[in-house]
């Protein structure tokens, strides 16, 4: 896709001032051509896709919940190939250990040295493949991973490439054998997507799809076009970053998470990171939409997705079969959104 914009050269700095309806066309235009590339392997995920590509602007990290077989790891692929990025996956495991992800120093007969072998997190796109397979202290290495960009082997610290994201996957129905996620490492994700089941002519498209001239029993993502580099998603950080914020909406944001801990029906609220993150992801909504501010709206758009996985719904409601989603639709709804 030749005509592209390539917006690596014509960045604005986010502290100078809100970006240009030209700068925000180039964007919107961007993340469009990488969705439509998106989804010509990641079949009948559109929303999907548009949520991951909030994570990708926001420069945030995206838990994906659903049970094997639906695209997860054909979607993290995808992107990687549409912006031309490096992709690694790691299986996670009870026996993964905390040097499996990060590296290891190793010595080298020949030379009579050490030398430091890095792990599969030196990458842009890291899929942590049924992470909270892992114990503890191999999640603990992943946390630092997320929270600080970098890796220290041996008391000497690393720093990633950038763009940097997980998007870590975990399966909702089967739990024997699995460690939950400790709250921090799960508050340290912008965003939990649940992908569900495609509709049936989604999936008739991809049984067809999968079937044709082949007997392998998968997708693949060579119809995927590189469009962009990663060096225009550093860009597209700056734009959204820059993008105009009303103090009504950000208000509106604290009042939705501050909302979450005083709520009967949830057992456990979200911190300050909620409504951090909420501002975040809605800059990120609004620049998909080819917009250069932020709604109350895009707020609300992306609240069920960033606060499903910082609170914990009553036991009351997981007796009653509510899940966090359903608790959280009913509370927003009585939370007044400003008129802008």
């Amino acid at each position: 896709m030749n005509d592209t914009p390539n917006m690596t050269d014509t960045s604005e700095d986010a502290s100078a001032s809100s970006p240009s309806d030209e700068k925000i066309a180039q964007a919107s235009k961007v993340l469009g051509a990488i969705h439509e590339q998106m989804r010509g392997a990641v079949i009948g995920q559109d929303a999907i896709i548009s949520q991951v590509l909030i994570g990708l602007v926001a420069g945030g990290h995206v838990l994906i919940e659903g049970v094997p077989g639906l695209g997860k790891t054909l979607l993290v692929k995808a992107l990687a190939k549409a912006f031309d990025g490096h992709f690694s996956r790691i299986q996670f495991t009870p026996d993964l250990m905390p040097s499996d992800i990060t590296g290891h120093t190793l010595f080298d007969a020949k030379s009579g040295e050490f030398r430091t072998r890095q792990g599969p997190v030196f990458t842009n796109l890291l899929l942590a493949d049924e992470v909270n397979r892992a114990p503890a202290k191999t999640q603990s290495a992943l946390l630092e991973v997320m929270q600080e960009t970098q890796v220290t082997i041996e008391g000497h610290h690393y720093p990633l490439s950038m763009p940097f994201m997980v998007l870590a996957t975990q399966n909702p129905i089967e739990q024997e054998g699995t460690y939950p996620l400790p709250e921090a490492q799960l508050d340290r994700f912008l965003l939990k997507i649940r992908i569900d089941y495609p509709t049936v002519a989604d999936e008739a498209a991809m049984v067809r799809g999968v079937t044709a001239m082949s007997v392998a029993d998968k997708l693949d993502v060579d119809k995927v076009m590189t469009v962009v580099k990663p060096a225009t998603i550093i860009a597209l950080h700056r734009v959204a970053a820059a993008m105009l914020v009303e103090d009504s909406v950000l208000e509106y944001a604290v009042r939705l998470t501050r909302a979450t801990r005083d709520f009967p029906l949830l057992a456990a609220g979200a911190g300050p990171r909620g409504a951090i993150s909420l501002v975040r992801a809605a800059r990120a909504y609004a620049l998909l939409a080819g917009r250069g501010f932020v709604t109350p709206d895009d707020v609300k758009e992306v609240s069920l997705a960033v606060m499903r996985h910082r609170v914990r719904a009553s036991p009351e409601m997981e007796i009653e079969g509510r899940d966090v989603d359903y608790v959280l639709s009913e509370l927003f709804s009585q939370v007044e959104a400003p008129r802008v």
